[in-house]
């Protein structure tokens, strides 16, 4: 008799902590790990120096945050610049540079991208995102998704640099549980490098259109 195999918020949260570690550790040239302890929380938030979140919506609704201290949010903005070949001379020294903010943002938007890709191939469902919101603040802000969740759950992931400065991922979203019937074969992931260069060469497109009160829309939005 076959057994059944049933996917779990906790094993589609392990699909989202790979897909930071993959991309971060592909775009820094560096090692990007996470925890093997995942920590129930009762509650999503961004916190100092840097809070990135991004909503998403489709087979399952929910919320992810990134918060990053300052010298990890450096030491991820200069990886990834240096890989890019960005010369150590025209590297931005403090965190709250904008150009940090857009880097984060960008890889942001690389490492979800994947895991909605993951959950396409692996769950068979399709879940949309929306663009990263990136924030560089000195208070504590409480998030939550907008949409009815009957059952939430959040958790939080810690995850540490090849330097050993420490960032944070909140997960929340609708308890669930996906349940395989048939045999299907999931197709190989794209290569994360490929992935990056799709970004850069999209976010290339967007530079010219960025709005320059970006951060002040968002503290609005947010009743800050």
């Amino acid at each position: 008799m076959k057994k059944t195999k049933v996917i779990t918020t906790e094993d589609i949260l392990l699909k989202l902590c790979q897909s930071v570690s993959t991309v971060l550790t592909s775009a820094t040239q560096s090692s990007v790990t996470y925890s093997a302890m995942v920590q129930k929380i009762t509650k999503t938030t961004l916190k100092p120096d840097f809070g990135c979140f991004v909503l998403f919506d489709g087979g399952f609704s929910g919320l992810v945050v990134i918060n990053f201290t300052s010298q990890a949010a450096l030491e991820v903005y200069s990886n990834y610049m240096r890989h890019m070949g960005m010369p150590e001379e025209e590297l931005a020294i403090h965190h709250n540079a904008d150009e940090v903010g857009d880097v984060l943002g960008e890889l942001m938007n690389q490492l979800v991208g994947d895991f909605t890709n993951k959950v396409r191939k692996e769950l068979q469902t399709n879940i949309t995102q929306n663009q990263p919101k990136m924030l560089s603040i000195n208070k504590q802000v409480v998030l939550s998704v907008d949409t009815n969740l009957e059952r939430p759950q959040a958790r939080r992931v810690t995850f540490s640099t090849a330097n050993n400065n420490i960032f944070y991922l909140e997960f929340a979203m609708d308890k669930t549980e996906f349940i395989q019937m048939e045999e299907f074969e999931v197709q190989p992931d794209e290569c994360p490098d490929a992935i990056i260069e799709q970004a850069i060469a999209a976010k290339k497109l967007r530079t010219d259109t960025k709005p320059e009160n970006d951060n002040q829309d968002l503290l609005d939005e947010l009743g800050i």
